[in-house]
């Protein structure tokens, strides 16, 4: 019998190629589309409404059913309620992550099933191979799209259902393949913003839900240079919207009396922004990190002292390392020190092109 695939349509192009490849290869193909956000709605931030138009419009043109749903509670429940903890304690979550392991992969895998699913796929940059009974979680074929640092949080159930279509391709292939097939949507910039919620004045929109409490920006040393607004609304490494571009730190060099500030760390207890001077200042590196709430894909912690690499941040370039785990907590030391390590970010480990998991920071260690 022909396999029934559901696929996650957001009405970007990646998920529409996924879904044509899928109906090229004989698969019994479904759409759907999921609304997981409702508050303020509209077409400035949210275009919710256009994705399914787009979404639609490449159903049709494939030629394949599309179904929309609404996953709104769950999303506030399992992935906004978490990320607004998260801000409130200074931290700095990443939404996308949890929002593929309790939205995409689990509300929507178990939609599908419901449906008659035997597998669901999406639009994602990764790949998924069983070996011996155990599914791994790849890095795609496309290096510089490569998502399974955003993937790395899901178990051997979801993915022996998932697919990735997209895993060896290269995105200009994809775009190509979107414009020879007449899909409505192949020159569509891609999202960026915040998982579902959208591309928006993140500072403005952060206000909305969270409480201001302005406190002292300081130096590493204690001397005040400015105010902050709320240590809920910056993040470690973060220049832009300081406000204290024209001040010099005292006792610097004269090389370093012009340079930018960054945000280096949070005094939570007494409310002060620590910032300093110069992308390469000390206190913006760090040689090993703590973690907490740690998830293997394979289910068992990597070997201790064994070389792996790792990210602790999309985009980063892999960074050789060693782990030692106890229980649900992790260490994680560097060979060359890691620039801007953030609490509330994960740090995923890989065995070459394998991603094995990871867990959420705790905090950077000089």
């Amino acid at each position: 019998m022909t396999k029934c695939v559901v696929v996650g349509m957001s009405g970007g192009v990646d998920s529409s190629v996924a879904a044509l490849l899928l109906k090229e290869q004989g698969y019994d193909v479904i759409g759907l589309f999921m609304k997981n956000w409702e508050d303020d709605d509209s077409d400035e931030y949210c275009s919710s409404r256009q994705d399914f138009l787009d979404a639609a419009s490449v159903a049709d043109t494939i030629g394949i059913p599309i179904e929309a749903v609404n996953f709104a509670k769950e999303y506030r429940e399992r992935v906004f309620s978490y990320f607004l903890r998260e801000y409130e304690a200074g931290r700095t979550p990443n939404p996308d992550i949890l929002c593929n392991s309790e939205i995409k992969f689990k509300a929507f895998l178990d939609h599908a099933i419901q449906l008659g699913a035997d597998h669901i796929a999406t639009g994602h940059y990764a790949q998924v191979r069983e070996t011996n009974g155990l599914f791994e979680l790849l890095k795609a074929e496309d290096g510089s799209k490569d998502q399974s640092y955003f993937l790395h949080r899901l178990n051997q159930a979801q993915l022996s259902k998932a697919m990735f279509p997209l895993g060896k391709l290269l995105k200009s292939t994809v775009r190509t393949i979107a414009g020879q097939h007449g899909l409505c949507n192949h020159a569509k910039k891609d999202s960026t913003g915040i998982c579902f919620i959208g591309e928006r004045p993140f500072r403005e929109f952060l206000n909305r839900y969270l409480p201001t409490a302005h406190g002292q920006m300081v130096t590493p040393e204690g001397q005040v240079v400015g105010e902050h607004i709320g240590l809920s609304f910056y993040t470690i490494g973060q220049r832009q919207g300081l406000g204290i571009g024209g001040i010099r730190g005292q006792g610097t060099e004269d090389r370093r009396q012009h340079e930018p500030w960054f945000v280096a760390g949070k005094d939570i207890a007494n409310n002060r922004l620590i910032v300093v001077q110069g992308h390469d200042h000390p206190a913006l590196l760090s040689s090993r990190l703590s973690a907490l709430d740690s998830h293997w894909i394979g289910g068992t912690a990597p070997l201790v002292n064994h070389p792996y690499a790792a990210k602790t941040r999309y985009r980063q370039a892999d960074a050789p390392c060693r782990i030692a785990c106890s229980g649900n907590n992790c260490t994680v030391e560097f060979e060359q020190p890691q620039w801007a390590v953030t609490p509330g970010q994960s740090v995923v480990l890989y065995d070459g092109n394998i991603c094995l998991g990871g867990a959420i920071i705790e905090q950077g260690q000089n």
